[in-house]
């Protein structure tokens, strides 16, 4: 089982089509996925979940029970700011140490409306998987302009994203 994490809890993210639209293709790939949408996080999980709540709210527990369900995942990042959703880290940091996502192994796909495509987004999101003992992909997958190469039905209009889409989901079965 594959978790694609849509790296936001803004509500019908990009990062949430891009989920859909990588799980086709991991399913036409023969792979199980499921989808793990942090805008299902509970809107004050920051302070209901993490620190000394830790373990005690049921739907951020389910959320981050999902992890455990294989040992790989592909995060869907958009990037804000700079970097990479508040969100995303928060819920990082209310995963159990160690645990959580330590020993996993994950592809990243950066999404931006600008040209840089999540780079610097990716790269943060790097630094912060490495240290918490997850393998990450080298084949990092950066979509920029996203607001035009994302569709109305889901899909991508550029063949170049489509293509390293796929071969990122092909790489990461055999990592």
């Amino acid at each position: 089982m594959i978790t694609l994490l849509a790296g936001t809890n803004r509500p019908n993210s990009r990062a949430r089509r891009i989920a859909n639209y990588y799980r086709t293709i991991l399913t036409e790939l023969g792979a199980e996925s499921q989808i793990l949408d942090l805008a299902a996080l509970p809107a004050d999980f920051i302070t209901s979940a993490l620190y000394d709540n830790a373990g005690r709210h049921p739907e951020f527990n389910r959320l981050a029970t999902m992890l455990d369900a294989g040992p790989k995942l592909v995060i869907i990042t958009p990037e804000y700011n700079g970097s990479f959703p508040g969100a995303l880290k928060a819920f990082i940091d209310g995963l159990p140490y160690p645990g959580g996502i330590w020993g996993k192994k994950a592809a990243l796909v950066g999404l931006s409306s600008g040209g840089q495509g999540g780079l610097l987004a990716m790269a943060h999101l790097t630094d912060v998987l490495m240290y918490l003992g997850t393998a990450v992909l080298p084949q990092r997958v950066r979509l920029p302009f996203i607001n035009k190469d994302l569709n109305e039905d889901d899909g991508l209009n550029l063949e170049l994203s489509q293509q390293l889409l796929r071969e990122q989901a092909t790489a990461l079965l055999a990592f």
